[in-house]
């Protein structure tokens, strides 16, 4: 788990990476809680998805958004971490330039953050979003949305309401060619406390069910 520093758009950032041992593995980048209100990417449910990721196989980094630890500059509104996230994305695909496919994870502003990604950059193949602040943040961005992915949340949450996440995953079921795996978990507050084995495990079933079935859909393009 070695310790990166990388060229941010406001100063140098810092993560930490896994590169895996294909090749081609496939990346993904793990976005981490509110800068003002504690998030780091040392965050318990941060640290478990680039855990789970790494299990999987893929090259995986989770950073610092500016103003964060040792991450240069300070914080932007959102918009300045969206950048941020970019250029870590940036830093990966140079590192890994046979990569397999594209993730990106987040939790909480994280997933606000990721989603927003999500719509700049049409190489993302997945997506999964733990907590997204629905009833704060304005989620019409997503029209449309390019792809599905995993939405998880607890029915206990006080900061991210499951019913505000609930409107979102069906109003993007609605569009066309896109499948939200909606997971909430019983008791599960904003911090899910009791939880991080049960997202982990969401995870990779998502991951491993959607990796599943585009190798099976290449081979048979391929026959």
């Amino acid at each position: 788990m070695p310790e990166v520093m990388f060229a941010g758009p406001d100063g140098r950032l810092e993560g930490r990476y896994h590169h895996s041992k294909q090749s081609n593995a496939p990346l993904a980048l793990v976005l981490h809680p509110h800068p003002l209100h504690g998030g780091t990417m040392n965050n318990r449910i941060t640290y478990a998805m680039y855990r789970s990721f790494e299990k999987l196989g893929f090259s995986v980094m989770r950073f610092n958004f500016r103003g964060v630890g040792r991450s240069q500059g300070k914080y932007d509104g959102g918009i300045g971490e969206i950048a941020d996230a970019a250029g870590a994305l940036d830093w990966m695909q140079m590192v890994n330039p046979n990569s397999s496919g594209l993730w990106i994870a987040g939790y909480s502003f994280g997933a606000f953050v990721g989603m927003q990604l999500l719509m700049r950059r049409p190489e993302i193949s997945g997506w999964i979003s733990v907590a997204p602040p629905a009833g704060y943040f304005d989620f019409g961005f997503l029209a449309p949305c390019p792809c599905g992915g995993l939405m998880v949340a607890g029915d206990n949450d006080e900061l991210a309401a499951e019913p505000a996440i609930r409107k979102l995953v069906e109003k993007l079921n609605t569009q066309k060619n896109v499948t939200v795996d909606y997971r909430v978990f019983a008791g599960a507050d904003h911090i899910f406390a009791n939880h991080a084995d049960s997202v982990s495990e969401a995870l990779e079933d998502h991951v491993t069910k959607k990796m599943a079935a585009k190798s099976a859909a290449l081979a048979l393009a391929a026959d």
